[in-house]
């Protein structure tokens, strides 16, 4: 009797926990809304305008998430990389992939500084990432 007692116990407690909802999936993001190519349109900490910083060509970052995989261009060198990402944060501290050509401006460095600094992601209407230090909003991306 108590050996059935306990698995039925047990069967409750995993059938339960099979329909909790994982974190970011209401909306707040989830690694497969990540998939996709995503344009920047905002980065914080520069004096220098956006549109100073990317004159010619908005930096974008594409996520392939079955290949655990992330590439895209910082407006002049192209670079990729192993995705590290779960459904809230993600990680861009691990060495990636960039061609070296010499780019004008500052654009490209504040750019790579400020993705390594990322933490924590979240999309809104499935059209907008942003990805965060923190508590704080860093870069903001629109799904091309």
């Amino acid at each position: 009797m108590k050996r059935f007692l306990v698995l039925a116990i047990a069967l409750v407690i995993s059938s339960t926990s099979c329909t909790t909802m994982k974190p970011g999936t209401m909306g707040n993001g989830g690694l497969s809304q990540l998939s996709g190519t995503w344009e920047l349109n905002y980065i914080s900490g520069p004096r220098i305008a956006f549109n100073g910083l990317y004159p010619a060509k908005k930096p974008n970052i594409k996520f392939e998430i079955a290949e655990k995989r992330f590439g895209g261009n910082t407006s002049c060198n192209s670079f990729s990389g192993t995705l590290a990402a779960d459904d809230t944060t993600i990680n861009f501290t691990e060495p990636f992939m960039m061609t070296k050509m010499a780019c004008p401006g500052e654009g490209e460095a504040i750019f790579v500084e400020m993705l390594k600094k990322v933490s924590n992601y979240t999309i809104t209407n499935d059209t907008t990432l942003n990805f965060t230090m923190g508590d704080i909003a860093v870069m903001r991306f629109t799904k091309k």
